[in-house]
């Protein structure tokens, strides 16, 4: 299983970046994405940069990666690391609410 690792950029070296995120520095190859400034999140796959994040995108996908860090571990109380889900009923994405009134 491949997991994308969030990273800032730091610098940019024509078609490379180096990156920050999760503890660790990488250079990391950027020519699948736009345009990048410093500064910028992207999500990395293998030293390679797959997609431009949010900064707010970049925060949930590495709550997340401590969430499955957390719960190998044997840690079972997880809600801070999901704010954005705790405490609410689990609702389906837009797309799909829309399949659903039609079936």
């Amino acid at each position: 299983m491949c997991l994308g690792i969030p990273m800032q950029v730091q610098t940019l070296e024509g078609d490379s970046a180096w990156c920050e995120g999760r503890g660790e520095r990488r250079l990391v190859d950027t020519r699948l994405v736009d345009q990048l400034e410093v500064g910028d999140w992207v999500l990395v796959f293998h030293a390679v940069a797959r997609e431009i994040l949010t900064e707010e995108r970049a925060r949930q996908v590495t709550y997340a990666l401590h969430a499955l860090d957390a719960a190998l571990a044997g840690e079972t109380n997880l809600d801070h690391l999901f704010p954005d889900l705790a405490g609410r009923e689990p609702e389906l994405p837009e797309h799909l609410r829309k399949e659903v009134k039609r079936g």
